[in-house]
């Protein structure tokens, strides 16, 4: 095959209107996707876990594959995200993940600074070796879907390791960047440099496009997020320029900093439920959006659903940089028909 028929014979990857959509000239039906999509409210997702922990789940290609290929089987989404956790990643620096109760513990809590100081830098590819090949054996499977790989921001990551797991303000992580700069800026260091690896690891395994999650950003002051959070960001993505993929950024409250965001080297920023996608619209002239239906509201009835879909699609006027999805993760127990609902409003949307 010759240079001029690889470039007027794309592939069906290439001409997926997801990637068409990230990079901002979409004219095909607008994209769907929805974060956690591979999860809990899925009964076959539910007959998996069963069987086995979560953290199994994440360390087996086979069992990754099989649930990243769920929800694409069963809605017809336009894009798969691959089955895995943002905080692995962690383990490598000598902490201990456990999910006990469902929820995140890590150990040792890197709230004492001294803790900080002990991290090494480790081999990456060699400890998450287990996604990647995860990453292959979803594209063995879907070879036509565009697939997502992702990670954590290091401000996220960072909480997470500060707190020893979840919380509904992250007030320790808050407090250690301002009483202890030094280890907080080693550790942020440390984090964007592994993510750096791993992200480009991703891709090298065969992920179309990758997202870094900043979910715990609306926690922090506009000109914090700036130091503390963004700027590590851009430097994750700028490791990443030069590969050709798109990059996608969700900002948990994006509102806030929608300024600082702006002028980001991306090519996709996802809104979450609380900012009007029009504001977003008029925001972020130069990126593709993706967003941003309130997933509590697929709550609601199928009929409901439909009629609130068509109201946010009918609310922007530039659809060829338009990646619906919800404004944050499904929850769990949501009803499979507004699933469905959301998913034939937006194929069947005429722009």
């Amino acid at each position: 095959m010759t240079e001029t028929e690889l470039i007027t014979n794309p592939t069906k990857i290439e001409q997926s209107s997801f990637l068409a959509a990230c990079r901002s000239g979409n004219s095909g039906k607008l994209p769907l996707w929805v974060m956690r999509q591979a999860g809990r409210y899925l009964p076959e997702y539910q007959a998996v876990r069963e069987k086995v922990s979560f953290m199994e789940l994440c360390r087996s290609p086979n069992l990754m594959a099989e649930v990243t290929e769920q929800p694409v089987r069963r809605f017809g989404f336009d894009a798969a995200i691959m089955f895995s956790d943002i905080l692995p990643i962690l383990e490598g620096f000598g902490l201990e993940l456990s999910f006990p109760g469902g929820g995140p513990k890590l150990v040792p809590q890197l709230g004492d600074p001294r803790e900080v100081e002990k991290l090494t830098e480790y081999d990456v590819a060699g400890k998450l070796a287990f996604v990647y090949d995860g990453v292959r054996e979803i594209k063995k499977r879907m070879p036509d879907i565009p697939l997502i790989g992702f990670a954590g921001s290091p401000w996220t990551l960072a909480c997470y390791a500060i707190e020893g797991g979840s919380s509904p303000n992250f007030n320790s992580a808050r407090k250690f960047i301002h009483r202890y700069p030094g280890a907080a800026r080693k550790l942020l260091e440390m984090i964007t440099e592994a993510t750096s690896i791993y992200l480009a690891g991703q891709i090298k395994a065969g992920v179309d496009a990758i997202q870094i999650f900043d979910s715990c950003a609306g926690v922090l002051a506009h000109d914090d997020y700036r130091d503390w959070s963004l700027k590590y960001i851009v430097r994750i993505f700028e490791s990443l320029t030069n590969t050709g993929v798109p990059r996608i950024l969700f900002v948990n409250n994006l509102a806030p900093y929608v300024d600082l965001i702006r002028d980001v080297d991306c090519e996709v920023v996802g809104v979450d439920y609380r900012m009007k996608l029009s504001e977003a619209e008029a925001s972020l002239p130069g990126k593709a959006l993706q967003g941003n239906f309130d997933p509590t509201a697929l709550f609601a009835p199928p009929e409901t659903v439909a009629a609130r879909v068509t109201t946010m699609l009918e609310s922007i006027k530039d659809h060829s940089r338009l990646i619906v999805n919800l404004g944050h993760g499904i929850l769990p127990q949501t009803p499979l028909e507004s699933v469905s609902a959301l998913v034939e409003t937006v194929h069947s949307f005429n722009r």
